[in-house]
């Protein structure tokens, strides 16, 4: 099948056209399935597996934290402290950068969470604490056994590895129950408190665990062993919300308003 088509309109007028490829481990495809790309931040579930086997107990909220690319609200930085102080570090440990328009410095990055989690990693596991984003660096050796050899670096500076649409269908599935259960019970972490659609997937349907990625990525996986995986052919993460709608067939999704700066909706996006 071809990719699904996602139209931007500005009044009656065509904009601009996105192309999602899609694949699913239930056998239905859009586009290109041997479509490669890089991992980014749809791989963090699975980045947060040292984490977890570093302590028996944790709350939800730093599991989910540590899987999230959070919009730096305040539910969101408060878990992120909370993970780091488990760590015994602060936010002068984290290897991240910052962001332009981000509060808080490096504790405002969208990857905070992530990085406090392979902090608390390391504290667990007895593991020398920087440079902890170093390939060779124990927490990245236990992360690439589980996930594959890295294929270049994030932009929050860590490792990232590539894969292609069919073989990232499936990436999710490996993801613990532990953090599945985190990931399902804080939905708000991970992405936002709105307009993500991980986190609305995970709120419109029970038993999902989604995460989205860099450049038009998006990951997903159910309860019941289900896969699928979307990537914008141009990047474009405005068009997975309306994807995603097309290929779970969630009217709700299919589409989002265009708005000016005063609010006013003046054209859609829609699959």
């Amino acid at each position: 099948m071809d990719a699904i088509r996602v139209v931007v309109r500005r009044g009656a007028v065509v904009e601009a056209v996105h192309h999602v490829h899609a694949a699913t481990t239930w056998g239905e495809s859009h586009g290109d399935p041997a479509l490669e790309f890089l991992l980014r931040s749809s791989v963090k579930p699975l980045q947060a597996i040292p984490f977890v086997e570093g302590y028996e107990e944790l709350d939800e909220d730093e599991i989910a934290i540590a899987c999230a690319s959070h919009h730096a609200e305040p539910a969101q930085l408060a878990a992120v402290r909370k993970v780091l102080a488990r760590a015994g570090a602060t936010v002068d440990d984290l290897e991240n950068g910052t962001q332009e328009g981000r509060p808080d410095g490096r504790l405002g990055h969208n990857c905070s969470g992530k990085h406090a989690g392979m902090l608390a990693a390391c504290r667990a596991h007895g593991w020398r604490l920087h440079p902890y984003r170093d390939p060779a660096h124990p927490l990245q050796l236990r992360i690439a056994a589980i996930v594959g050899e890295p294929a270049a670096v994030d932009g929050c500076g860590l490792p990232t590895f590539a894969s292609n649409l069919a073989a990232a269908a499936a990436l999710l599935t490996q993801t613990p129950p532990r953090i599945r259960t985190a990931m399902q019970a804080r939905p708000e972490l991970v992405g936002a408190s709105r307009g993500a659609p991980d986190t609305d997937l995970m709120r419109a349907r029970e038993g999902w665990i989604a995460k989205g990625g860099a450049e038009g990525l998006f990951c997903a996986a159910h309860d019941d062993g289900r896969g699928f995986a979307l990537k914008a052919e141009d990047g474009s993460y405005r068009a997975i919300g309306p994807a995603l709608g097309a290929l779970l067939g969630i009217d709700a999704f299919r589409e989002v308003p265009v708005t000016n700066s005063l609010g006013e909706t003046v054209g859609s996006i829609s699959a």
